[in-house]
């Protein structure tokens, strides 16, 4: 990566930052963010004790938000690097095994019949997800076949299959009530962040993610064919296995916390394959930090730019698919180019 690559990753990182911790339906100063931060090491009096109310937001919902987001975004996005390489396909995503649908069927299940306990319905979300993603697994492992192409197969076989039970649990549900919670939850939300949230979620992920970057070199094996990556003697079917089960876990937490969110798995690691190429020791890092800060400056966004709240997804798609069809454009453009020699 380029110096000034660099130097404009950080710019972007904290103007994200900044704009996260100071935007909002109650807004806070630069001067106030530093009070607070002052406040919490004790230092009151450099530059003044900050206003009650504003600590108490800060504290209680904003930080917990703004490290939920970065946290999700980040695991999220490596998980959809991670399938891009594993399926050699640039448009995998990191629901193309069916985690997202399972989870929010199991979200949806325990909104209808578990009195929507929060910890239930994520726990249940949690579950079906690597239910989905197993079920998926097993299916192709069944199969004569076991390629990665029959994997995908499986894997819209089984969100096909949850999706229908998903439109049945909201086609019963109580449309003044149930529903309603059905609908935002599955477009995607991070006003239940929560320090308590944090602690269950975060660490998983972050462990996940390690794994993922410490053995990305693997992935640039596996990006080739499988007789290739056989004859250098990698098991692939061992590995693939191990990409998917780590990638699921991250995914099927940050779903089970945050509800569905589009895109963020499938846009950002292009971005960051233009950054930095294809070497996947650099690309993972490279996703992960991007990917957070992206997704933290959509929760900005989502939180601050209307008076009620916009659902995440919403907002990712409107960045998201104008990229895809950029995406799609440019690969048509480049193709047409190569066709014609020039």
């Amino acid at each position: 990566m380029k110096k000034w690559q660099i130097v404009l990753l950080a710019l972007f990182f904290l103007a994200s930052l900044c704009m996260a911790l100071c935007a909002g339906r109650y807004p806070i100063s630069l001067g106030g963010v530093a009070r607070i931060f002052l406040s919490g090491l004790g230092l009151d009096g450099v530059l003044g004790a900050p206003d009650r109310e504003a600590l108490l937001i800060f504290w209680n919902i904003r930080a917990p938000r703004i490290i939920m987001s970065f946290v999700v975004g980040c695991g999220i996005s490596i998980a959809g690097a991670v399938f891009q390489a594993l399926f050699r396909n640039p448009l995998a995503a990191p629901d193309i095994l069916g985690v997202t649908a399972g989870s929010c069927f199991g979200a949806a299940l325990a909104i209808l019949f578990l009195t929507n306990v929060t910890l239930a319905v994520q726990g249940s979300a949690f579950i079906f997800g690597i239910a989905a993603v197993s079920l998926a697994y097993f299916m192709a492992l069944s199969s004569w076949d076991r390629s990665a192409a029959v994997l995908v197969i499986s894997g819209i076989v089984v969100s096909a299959f949850f999706q229908a039970g998903l439109s049945i649990l909201m086609y019963v549900a109580d449309p003044y009530d149930q529903l309603a919670q059905i609908v935002f939850w599955i477009m995607g939300s991070f006003h239940t962040s929560s320090w308590a949230k944090i602690a269950g979620t975060l660490p998983l992920i972050v462990t996940g993610s390690l794994l993922l970057g410490v053995f990305s070199w693997r992935l640039n094996i596996m990006t080739q064919n499988e007789e290739e990556a056989m004859s250098l003697g990698i098991n692939v079917l061992a590995w693939r296995i191990f990409y998917v089960t780590i990638s699921t876990l991250i995914v099927a937490a940050s779903v089970s916390t945050t509800g569905a969110i589009a895109w963020i798995g499938l846009i950002m690691p292009h971005i960051a394959r233009f950054l930095v190429g294809t070497d996947h020791k650099k690309l993972i890092p490279a996703t992960a930090f991007l990917g957070g800060t992206f997704m933290m400056l959509m929760d900005t966004l989502a939180r601050s730019v209307l008076a009620s709240e916009i659902p995440i997804s919403i907002v990712t798609s409107i960045i998201g698919a104008p990229f895809l069809g950029y995406l799609v454009l440019s690969r048509r453009y480049a193709g047409a180019r190569n066709e014609l020699g020039n």
